[in-house]
């Protein structure tokens, strides 16, 4: 790294290994806007090949600017070692797959977003990839519903609509002496929330949201903790531990050790095999613009969270609000996870139920004058959505309940601007 700090404003700006380009000496990171690199010999390609050194090849699979945003999140999050994906969707689809054959399955949390319960419950499932579901309420459902082909948990570490913090450290302790790995999604808590910190082995995030923050480009993360022990069963994990015939019979959990020197065979896999086959890719283009969010996501999180809390307070005392759905408003447990958890904020999203239902959700949407009518979340802008019209649409009557989504739920994605302007457009928007 170029600065041994811990600090989230610092890694921002300084974590990993780039401080300049060598070539031209530029301070900003440069877009290496190419498909391929020059070997320096037939050896040199060769090597690169077979894995015997690690370098660039072809864009696909790595890239000088993506490696910044990857060395810089990974740091951010307290990581190893990070690999850049085209989506938020491609990097849930990633972990499962690769530690998922047809016949595995994964125990994940009953609150997660509505798109990675359709990617679970229909695309994985036609592949021969079972998902399990656990209430977190309870962590102990987690290890109920293990079995032998059980490879990975998965969770979000603020759910929407639920926004129940998950309880991160107890799943953890309970997957580790298994040999089951526990994935985290913390696509909503960057700075907030270090997983990595009380158990997790592996950190996604869609890049999209608060780390780039600025609702102009799509990409995807996956962390490798290098702290998950893979050998406690190695029965548990073959993917790890079996021979892989697409590289010459390589066993990961031995090979990536000897070459890297790091604990990493999950991150190393994912981008050799499935980065590789799959060709999920993150544009250059896109990495250089994340990277320009990352700068600051340290300090927009500071604000974010202060004008959460601020629009909380008015939304609780209003007469057109049933109820307010926030991390830190949960009673017992689950509320206290979010004192666990964060660490100098409690979130920038916000769920509100509004009286009259159905169509008071939807023409409160339509009143909105500042606020943003988008699916997206952690925009640097006041972002606001229906789901029971828009992203859970898809459930069933059931199934949206059981994620959170009653008729008249209206998520915010709470903004930077001055939250006495946000806070003006709310109210005219629930009076109107």
């Amino acid at each position: 790294m170029t600065t041994e700090s811990k600090n989230p404003e610092t890694i921002g700006l300084h974590g990993g290994t780039f401080r300049r380009d060598e070539s031209q000496t530029s301070v900003a990171v440069p877009i290496h806007q190419t498909t391929s690199f020059q070997f320096n010999s037939a050896e040199h390609a060769a090597n690169l090949f077979g894995l015997k050194e690690f370098g660039n090849i072809y864009t696909r699979i790595m890239n000088p600017t993506n490696n910044v945003l990857e060395e810089r999140v990974a740091a951010l999050e307290g990581g190893v070692a990070g690999l850049c994906v085209s989506s938020g969707q491609a990097a849930s689809a990633f972990v499962i797959q690769n530690l998922c054959n047809a016949g595995d399955n994964v125990v994940a949390s009953t609150d997660l977003y509505g798109g990675t319960v359709n990617l679970f419950n229909n695309t994985l499932k036609a592949m021969g990839i079972e998902v399990r579901y656990a209430d977190p309420a309870d962590p102990e459902n987690f290890k109920k519903a293990v079995d032998d082909k059980t490879r990975l948990f998965y969770a979000e570490t603020l759910p929407n609509p639920s926004l129940r913090v998950f309880p991160i450290k107890e799943v953890a302790d309970i997957g580790k002496p298994l040999g089951i790995p526990l994935v985290m999604d913390n696509t909503s808590c960057p700075v907030i929330c270090k997983p990595i910190e009380h158990g997790a082995a592996i950190v996604m995030h869609s890049l999209t949201k608060f780390i780039g923050g600025h609702g102009n480009s799509i990409g995807g993360i996956i962390v490798d903790s290098g702290q998950f022990d893979w050998s406690v069963n190695k029965d548990r994990q073959p993917n790890i531990w079996q021979p892989d015939a697409s590289y010459h019979g390589a066993v990961w959990g031995d090979a990536v050790p000897q070459l890297t020197g790091a604990n990493i065979p999950f991150i190393i896999r994912a981008r050799v095999v499935l980065l590789r086959d799959l060709g999920s890719a993150i544009s250059p283009f896109n990495s250089f613009q994340i990277i320009q969010g990352l700068e600051t996501v340290a300090l927009r999180m500071k604000q974010h969270c202060s004008n959460a809390e601020k629009v909380k307070d008015f939304l609780l005392k209003h007469s057109k609000v049933d109820k307010v759905i926030y991390s830190s408003l949960h009673e017992g447990e689950i509320g206290d996870r979010a004192k666990r958890y964060f660490k100098g904020g409690n979130g920038a999203l916000m769920g509100i139920e509004l009286k009259g239902g159905l169509e008071a959700g939807k023409k409160f949407i339509d009143n909105l004058k500042m606020l943003y009518h988008v699916a997206n979340i952690g925009d640097a802008r006041s972002l606001a959505i229906h789901p029971a019209s828009t992203t859970h649409s898809q459930l069933s009557e059931a199934d949206m309940l059981k994620a959170g989504v009653t008729p008249g739920y209206v998520r915010l994605s709470i903004g930077i601007e001055h939250p006495d302007d946000i806070i003006a457009d709310l109210d005219q928007a629930l009076n109107a």
